[in-house]
Parts: C-alpha cells; sequence; structure tokens
C-alpha cells in the first residue's frame, strides 16, 4: 500500500504507477529533498511539534539515506513515485515508525517547489562560474589581440576596419547581461515555498523563517497558493539558459566561419574538431555547429514549459510533474556546451595576417574617407556620394583607395590632398576611433581594464 493509500481499496495498476512516477528523473533532486527534510525536521523538533529526540533521529536517519545515495547502496522505487516518497520510504525502513512522523506540517506540493528551487539556486551558481571561466578566455584572447586588425560586418558585408579585440569583447558584454540576468533570477528564486503545504498552509506553528535561514533563502514566499503553484523562476531560468544559448550559438556561427577556407581567420586545435568518414582532407568544426545546434534543444525546453504552465489553474496541478525534465536538461546542455567552447575558442590560433588581408579589401575605409571630406568642411551627405563615386571607379579600375593616385582622386572632388592617405590606412582607420566603446588600442586597453577588475570582483 502507497503513503496515501489509505482511502483506496485497489492498489493503482502497473500501467499507472509508470505512467504517473517521476523517480526516474526526479531522483536527480535527492540531497535538495534531504537537506530541505532535515531542515523541516529540525524546525519540527524546534516547535515541539514532534519530539527534540525524533527529530534528531529523523536527522541522523536522513543523513546515513544520503550517504547511501551517494554510495550508489540505494535502488528507488518506481511505485513510491517520486523522490519525496522514496526517501520517506526509506527512513521509514531505517528508523521505523518515528520516519512517518517527518511528513508532519507539509505537503509534497510546497516539498517539491522548495527542491526545485534549491536545485535552480545551485545551478545558477554553477553556470554564472561556468560564464566567468568563458569571459576569462575571452579576455586573455582580446589582450593577445589589440592590435589585430580584421574586416567588421554588417549585413554579412565587409563594414569597417576593427580589431578581434574589440569583436570578441562584444560577446563579453553579451555573457556580462547574461550573469546579470541569472542573478535576477536568483534573487527571486530565493525565498522559501515550504510550509504553504498543499495550497492553504497548516495549523501546526510552523516557524518557515527558521527553515528559511537553515536552508539560506532570503525569506519566505507570502501567498500559500502562489507558492506551490509558481514555476516562474524556473522559466526565468530556462529563459536566462536559452539567451545563453543564443550568444554561444551566435559566437559559433562565426567561429564556423572563419575556420572555412574561404575566411581562414582562425584555425580550431584538433582536440576541439573532428574529421570525416569519406574525405580525409576535412576539419570539420563539429563542435561550434553542435553548441549551435543544441540552442534549439534549449528553445524547445523553455517552449514546452511555457505551453505546460500556460493553462493551469490555481493551484497544483500534475502537470507541473513536467517541469523538472526540461529543465534538468537544459541545465545538463549548458553544463556541456559553455566549458567545451570555451576550451575550443582558448586554443584557436589566429591567423593574423589574413585578417589584415581580409579588411584591406571591400573598401572598408570608406567611411574614413567620406569622414576626411567632412573634416574638409564638406556637408555629410555631399561626402558620402563623392566616395560612393569614387569607389565605384576603383571598383573598374581594380584598385583600392589607397592605389588610386591623388590626380584619379582630384578628378572626382578636387578637395582631395595628399593627407587623404593618412586618413585610410587601416591602422588610422582603426586608432582614429576612440570614442568610448570603440576599436582603437586606447579604446579597447581601457575597457579591458574595466572588465578585469568586473571579474576579479565577481569572483571576490
Amino acid at each position: 500500500m502507497k503513503l496515501w493509500g489509505g482511502r483506496f481499496t485497489k492498489e493503482t495498476s502497473q500501467l499507472t504507477d509508470d505512467f504517473n512516477s517521476s523517480i526516474h528523473f526526479d531522483h536527480i533532486l535527492y540531497k535538495y529533498d534531504i537537506y530541505g527534510s532535515i531542515a523541516h525536521a529540525t524546525m519540527l523538533g524546534k516547535q515541539n511539534i514532534i519530539s527534540n529526540e525524533e527529530a534528531a533521529l529523523i536527522v541522523s536517519g536522513l543523513k546515513e539515506i544520503l550517504q547511501d545515495i551517494e554510495d550508489n547502496k540505494v535502488e528507488f522505487d518506481v511505485s513510491a513515485e517520486d523522490i519525496h516518497m522514496n526517501v520517506e520510504k526509506l527512513l521509514i525502513e531505517k528508523i521505523g515508525d518515528t520516519g512517518k512522523k517527518l511528513h508532519t506540517g507539509r505537503s509534497r506540493n510546497d516539498q517539491v517547489a522548495l527542491d526545485v528551487r534549491m536545485y535552480v539556486k545551485d545551478k545558477v551558481l554553477y553556470i554564472d562560474r561556468l560564464l566567468h571561466e568563458l569571459q576569462e578566455t575571452i579576455i586573455k584572447i582580446a589582450k593577445d589581440n589589440i592590435d589585430t586588425i580584421m574586416p567588421g560586418y554588417t549585413h554579412l558585408q565587409k563594414a569597417q576596419p576593427i580589431t578581434l579585440a574589440h569583436h570578441v569583447l562584444a560577446y563579453f558584454e553579451m555573457f556580462k547581461r547574461d550573469r546579470e540576468r541569472l542573478m535576477d533570477c536568483y534573487k527571486r528564486t530565493n525565498v522559501l515555498p515550504l510550509g504553504a503545504g498543499a495550497l492553504a498552509t497548516t495549523t501546526y506553528p510552523l516557524d518557515r523563517t527558521y527553515v528559511a535561514t537553515l536552508l539560506d533563502f532570503d525569506g519566505i514566499t507570502m501567498n500559500s497558493i502562489d507558492s506551490v503553484s509558481d514555476r516562474d523562476f524556473s522559466i526565468e531560468f530556462m529563459s536566462a539558459m536559452s539567451l545563453i544559448m543564443m550568444h554561444l550559438s551566435r559566437f559559433s556561427e562565426e567561429i564556423i566561419f572563419w575556420c572555412s577556407d574561404e575566411f581562414k581567420f582562425v584555425q580550431l586545435d584538433d582536440e576541439y574538431s573532428t574529421g570525416s568518414s569519406i574525405m580525409p582532407q576535412k576539419k570539420n568544426p563539429d563542435i561550434a555547429e553542435l553548441v549551435r545546434g543544441k540552442t534549439g534543444r534549449v528553445y524547445g525546453n523553455l517552449l514546452g514549459l511555457l505551453t505546460t504552465m500556460k493553462g493551469l489553474p490555481l493551484a497544483y496541478n500534475k502537470d507541473m510533474q513536467e517541469d523538472k525534465e526540461s529543465l534538468f536538461d537544459s541545465v545538463s546542455t549548458l553544463s556541456m556546451a559553455i566549458p567545451i567552447f570555451t576550451k575550443m575558442i582558448d586554443t584557436m590560433k589566429v591567423n593574423k595576417e589574413n585578417m589584415y588581408h581580409s579588411a584591406g579589401k571591400g573598401f572598408t575605409n570608406a567611411t574614413d574617407a567620406a569622414d576626411w571630406l567632412v573634416k574638409n568642411q564638406v556637408p555629410f551627405r555631399e561626402a558620402h556620394a563623392i566616395i560612393g563615386k569614387l569607389v565605384l571607379y576603383a571598383i573598374e579600375k581594380n584598385k583600392t583607395l589607397e592605389e588610386l593616385s591623388l590626380e584619379e582622386y582630384k578628378e572626382v572632388s578636387p578637395i582631395f590632398n595628399e593627407t587623404i592617405y593618412d586618413s585610410i590606412t587601416l591602422e588610422a582607420c582603426v586608432n582614429n576611433r576612440k570614442v568610448d566603446g570603440g576599436p582603437s588600442r586606447e579604446s579597447v586597453e581601457k575597457v579591458i581594464f574595466i572588465n578585469e577588475n568586473y571579474l576579479l570582483n565577481e569572483k571576490k
């Protein structure tokens, strides 16, 4: 007979047990369930709801169960449905009838809400640490490539020269926002739902604030119905993870371009590449492609939980059992994707000469030529038209702007003089852009300094 089976005259069918059970995936929550139960039992003893001796026996038994699980001595029972009932069943077997008092004053509804919140808190901090390591790697790449000039793109067309440092630091900012979102999610997750009961609390004199202190929560939830029916924190975490994967996917897309034969900007290390089963010459960026591909998986997990929750009336519904597998899968995916992506970019070789050569093509210095005219009293819109004609002429002559003679410049506009050439070198195009947040050496060094201090403070 199940622990809840008092009003039933028949056992559930095996089919029902298999369909209803969540132990095959929610066993992941075992340590959070046990830690929560230890805090709950301790509070029951403190409040004289059970005796201190009973509380101590329960706590001791739970600690033994935790060790047994970690030592792989426990085989979970599908008929006990979930991790909560499995732990309680193990406790009763271990310490006898006293174990039946553990569930006093709580429901599986507030118990699972607690377990998942504890899991999310833990994993938010873990994902944040992985992003910290990724940001450290980005800073390293940036410091090594402050003067590595490359083409910047818009619409995947060459636009203006920048540096690789400036380019990768754009991703640093993305991951910084991701970490801010994670910490914001942590704040809303870090409130204790235990004590809400099934939906309407209990008549026992629980001390919820004491339990919150024991479990390192900032406070307690303020509405018992919302406490057991809320999964916003999981959705928010999954949304934050989706954004992280989107940023990783964008970076992966560029790595895939850059290591192609058409670009040859970077070369991936053999440890983070794969080959072809039929074409012996191939070296494929499969890690970057998998990161890009797994992004859709994480998006799907988020959409699945949103869809599950959208039609649920208050309070708890069994549908909410479906919140865990998608959450666990997204955490697992990021736990693999972020570290291997970090290693991949940390070990890749940058072909600085190819980047520089590519930046010299496609008239990436055309805007700087227009700016030279503006600085010589030509209205920008006129300057834009003049340089447009000059570019068209250069294309017809198969030349770059640097290769045109001063006479050719003057044929388009008599305003040009020899100082135009100093303004359209790639180095000048980059380093004259000294506006804060720009690609010049001066601006990038300032940003690196700021971000290194940010990482140092975050680590502390």
